[in-house]
């Protein structure tokens, strides 16, 4: 992309959760745009880097690093390396790390809401929205130090809206168990976008932006009959592709939005526009 107005050449942008399926995405639509990046993943050392990204890290466009968002201190070391890198603030942020609970997860997850483990919502809390809160407080706080910078919080649908559970039905045919998509992921999604409003209003006089973007879901070879029941609620009849939220990133790391804080953009194949 050569339109100056959406150029995020030279920016640096921390991504965490940079390693996983979307967060690669994000990276490596970054950095071919001239973008510098830091990956913040917690399985640095234990995740194959794709191909892609080894160009980049030869020529000093980006830097891996081990990171738990739930520890202050370790997102403190990483806002360090990323200073001490390219010897200035980072620009952006991408707060993509999350837990979720797939159809595949284990029955105590995704059984009924009146059994849900505490131990579970602990766990997706502490990184969902905790893990959110201290990156933002840690690389935010610099931004805004600086004068400038994006926040962008990745939410989902499902943040906005209640979950279809019908979709999910299939699973107790046969004998199997009942499915519900669990309550924690709907409430840890949900506590994001009033916190975006949050931000934006609390640094809207230093220069930060913070939006959030509410994403549909992403095809991942998920079985037929869960494809079949999901891609019949979306207008566009299909799940996202892995590359499809790329363009919005691009756009909120850019000038191009400028004007914009505060807001939620869904990105979801039409789903909430029933």
């Amino acid at each position: 992309m050569n339109d100056p107005l959406f150029s995020v050449k030279n920016r640096i942008v921390a991504v965490t959760g940079g390693l996983g399926q979307l967060g690669k995405q994000f990276s490596a639509a970054l950095l071919g745009r001239g973008a510098r990046v830091a990956i913040l993943d917690l399985n640095v050392d234990n995740t194959e880097l794709p191909e892609v990204f080894q160009q980049y890290r030869d020529n000093g466009n980006l830097v891996l690093i081990g990171t738990d968002i739930t520890k202050r201190d370790s997102l403190e070391d990483a806002l360090d390396i990323v200073c001490n890198t390219w010897g200035e603030a980072p620009h952006g942020l991408i707060n993509n790390a999350a837990l979720d609970s797939p159809p595949s997860a284990p029955p105590e997850e995704t059984g009924p809401f009146e059994t849900f483990p505490v131990d579970s919502w602990d766990r997706v809390m502490d990184v969902n929205v905790k893990g959110v809160f201290q990156a933002c407080q840690v690389f935010g706080a610099k931004m805004a130090e600086a004068g400038k910078g994006s926040i962008v919080n990745i939410g989902s649908t499902y943040g906005i809206v209640s979950p279809d559970h019908r979709i999910y039905e299939y699973k107790s045919k046969n004998g199997g168990k009942p499915f519900y998509k669990p309550v924690v992921y709907s409430a840890s999604k949900s506590a994001l976008v009033n916190f975006t409003k949050y931000l934006a209003v609390y640094w809207g006089g230093t220069g930060v932006r913070t939006n959030l973007l509410a994403l549909g879901g992403v095809f991942n070879n998920q079985d037929a009959e869960f494809l079949s029941g999901y891609c019949a609620r979306v207008p566009l009849g299909r799940m996202a592709n892995e590359d499809e939220y790329n363009g919005t990133v691009i756009y909120l790391m850019s000038d191009a939005s400028s004007y914009m804080t505060g807001a939620t953009i869904m990105l979801d194949g039409g789903w909430t526009a029933w």
